[in-house]
């Protein structure tokens, strides 16, 4: 499986930018991130498990691998009604429907997506039903492996970011300011912003 690709160069790069986060980057080591480069089953993913915990999340997804076989959009529009019944809500299952016909139909290339800036990709996916900001985000990052990718809608990052600095109060004014210093790297940023949310 591919992995993220960043070394002792870029991690450097951050510490230089914001002393706080270079020293928690020392105190943890170097983090690895996983890619998943089957992009249509990585949506699926997304769309499942937005807003529930990383628990309920874990159940869905092992759920799902074990109901499907093979994560494509034909087989999920076969057995549609199946979707609902391993856990996940009519709304989300229609949206996962929706993601089924557009990849059927081209109204989504996914593979072409690989060839897109982060933006396209974004205007690609959002007019889609189900995938919002946090989900293309997710994609960028953990499909793409896009590497400047901060995001505010991710409550585990605003948290890791809150305890690394010792914000009292996180806005989305200081949060830019943040993303801004972490920029070109805030994929980066935003491994070490989740291992800390987890502390």
């Amino acid at each position: 499986m591919r992995r993220l690709e960043y070394g002792e160069a870029e991690l450097a790069w951050l510490g230089a930018r914001d002393k706080k986060l270079g020293d928690f980057i020392a105190e943890r080591g170097r983090i690895e991130c996983e890619l998943n480069d089957d992009l249509f089953g990585a949506l699926v993913c997304f769309i499942a498990t937005q807003q529930i915990s990383n628990r309920a999340a874990e159940t869905v997804l092992r759920r799902l691998h074990e109901k499907f076989e093979i994560i494509s959009p034909e087989a999920l529009l076969a057995r549609a009604p199946e979707i609902r019944g391993i856990g996940i809500s009519d709304r989300k299952a229609r949206y996962i429907e929706g993601l089924c016909c557009a990849a059927l139909t081209g109204k989504i290339d996914l593979e072409g997506l690989r060839r897109m800036s982060d933006d396209e990709v974004a205007s690609n996916l959002l007019p889609l039903k189900g995938i919002g900001p946090w989900t293309v985000e997710m994609f960028l990052i953990f499909s793409l492996g896009r590497m400047d990718v901060l995001s505010w809608g991710d409550f585990a990052i605003r948290r890791g970011m809150v305890r690394i600095h010792g914000f009292k109060d996180l806005d989305r004014l200081r949060f830019e300011e943040q993303r801004k210093l972490c920029s070109p790297y805030g994929t980066i940023a935003s491994l070490y912003y989740w291992e800390a949310s987890a502390l």
